[in-house]
Formats: C-alpha cells, structure tokens, sequence
C-alpha cells in the first residue's frame, strides 16, 4: 500500500483520447492516476504507458462497482483529491430511435455515475480539506440535437448536477467545475469518420487536458465553474 502522501486523480470513463490526456498531464506533475472504465483493454495499455497509473474495471453505474473500485483506490495509491468525469454513453439517435434501455443507460454512465462517484471521492476531499471535481460536458449540455436524445438528456442533468454539487460543496474547499468541449475530438476513429472535415476543427486532447489541469490550480478567490472549449475555427 502506498501512503496517504501519494496525490491521487481518478478518472472516470477514461479511453484513449481525453482519458489519455488527462492521465498524462496530471502524471506530468507527479500524480497517480486511476483510470476508471468497464472494459480494461484501452485503461490497461494507458496505465503501461503513463508513469504510476492504475487501470481498475468499473462499472460508473453501478453502486456497487464504483464502492469497490474506490475502496481499492483507497488501498492501493490513497485517497483521490480530484476526480474528472469522463464517462458517457454514446447513443446518437432520435425519439423514434431511442429506446428506453438506451435512454436509461444514458443517463447511468452520464449521470447516475458522476453522482456515485462524488459520492465516493467527496469522503476523501473532506478529509484532506479539499479537492477538485471537474465533470466533462459537451455541446449537448446546453443544446440538444434532434439525434441526440438520450446524450443530450444525460449531459444536460450532470451540467445540474455540477451546479448543485459546485454550491453545496464550495464551503468545504471542494471546487466543482463544468467544461463544455464543443467539438470534435482529435483521434484516429474520429480522422476516419470524417476525413473531409479541416483540420481546424477536431481539438487536441492534450489542449483539452491543458484547460482542466489549470481549472483544479485556481485559487479559491477566483474559481471557474464553466468553462467552454471549442476549436477556433469551430462556429457557435
């Protein structure tokens, strides 16, 4: 077991685009990082790759998987300080395309899940007088797509659930911070999808993991809760 000295980032719903960035960045200043997802392939060759990271299969939406992979953590590294967000369920579908089950699954890995695991790394940010909780949103958190049912109705209750969490938790030091990425991703997947689309507009998951690292260094005097990134090009 490590000690308690260790600093600790669980991100949740890590893949390799943001995930990835966000796990190197914060390694970049020394913290483990837990990398939080149901499937292993992706987090466990990130955690290869980046110094001091652990990969841990967890279900966000499950009460019971996310208690264990937090008592885990615990264990093994110490307690968390931040946590980032990352987890969503890609359905991309309109009304006569969304299933219940793909709506309520939505909202588990984007909502239900950002909610256990504040629940989780809340215990431990009280205890060491504070912590940041950064949730990752998307252009559907302000505006929902008519294809984009279930996402949009996922992402816009976590940007809620951020704005209570960030007033009820502001108090005890803990800063709670919403950032919108409001473009496409740079990555090999999204490059074959859309080979037409310029350059200009996919964003960069190291600049996007940039943006978050800087909003869990503000000072308590002048802290963000939203903050929206987009490519320079992208219109809005």
């Amino acid at each position: 077991m490590s000690g308690t000295s260790e600093k600790v980032c669980v991100i949740a719903g890590a893949g390799a685009g943001n995930g990835a960035a966000f796990a190197r960045r914060f390694a970049a200043e020394g913290w483990r990082c837990v990398l939080l997802a149901r499937s292993t392939g992706a987090i466990s060759r990130i955690a290869r790759e980046v110094k001091g990271a652990l990969a841990i299969s967890c279900d966000v939406g499950d009460e019971d998987s996310v208690a264990d992979a937090f008592g885990r953590i615990r264990r093994e590294l110490g307690p968390p300080t931040v946590l980032i967000y990352n987890a969503a369920a890609r359905s991309f579908a309109n009304l006569d395309g969304t299933t219940p089950e793909m709506f309520e699954e939505a909202w588990r890995a984007g909502t239900f899940g950002a909610f256990l695991c504040a629940k989780e790394a809340v215990v431990d940010m009280r205890k060491a007088g504070g912590g940041n909780i950064v949730l990752i949103g998307a252009t559907a958190s302000v505006r929902g797509g008519a294809n984009f049912l279930a996402f949009a109705a996922s992402k816009a209750a976590l940007r809620s659930v951020g704005q209570s969490l960030a007033r009820g938790l502001a108090a005890e030091n803990i800063h709670v911070a919403h950032v919108v990425v409001d473009g496409v991703i740079d990555m090999p997947l999204t490059r074959e999808r859309m080979p037409d689309r310029p350059d200009a507009l996919f964003m960069a998951p190291d600049a996007i993991a940039e943006a978050v690292y800087q909003v869990t260094r503000q000072p308590r005097s002048a802290w963000t809760f939203e903050l929206d990134l987009r490519p320079a090009a992208e219109s809005w």
